[in-house]
């Protein structure tokens, strides 16, 4: 129980580390400061964090990967839109 309330306070802190750039990208459109690859890497990595929660059953996991995956796409996506 103590583990779980840990994972998901480490989850919601890290995947809510990502709205101010994703904020910031969609309101300004300037993506010179993002860098495709890292973005690219990290994405691939959440993706894998995502398999790997699906495959445990780890809700908060699953759920903090989700969402931070979507917010990474969005910002990834803003990249190769908009240079």
């Amino acid at each position: 129980m103590l583990s779980t309330l840990i994972g998901s306070i480490a989850a919601i802190c890290t995947t809510l580390a990502f709205l101010p750039q994703v904020l910031l990208t969609l309101k300004t459109r300037d993506t010179t400061g993002v860098s495709l690859v890292m973005y690219s890497v990290f994405s691939f990595g959440v993706s894998m964090w995502l398999v790997y929660g699906v495959i445990l059953v780890e809700w908060p996991i699953i759920i903090a990967n989700v969402i931070t995956l979507a917010l990474a796409m969005t910002v990834l996506t803003l990249k190769i839109r908009y240079g």
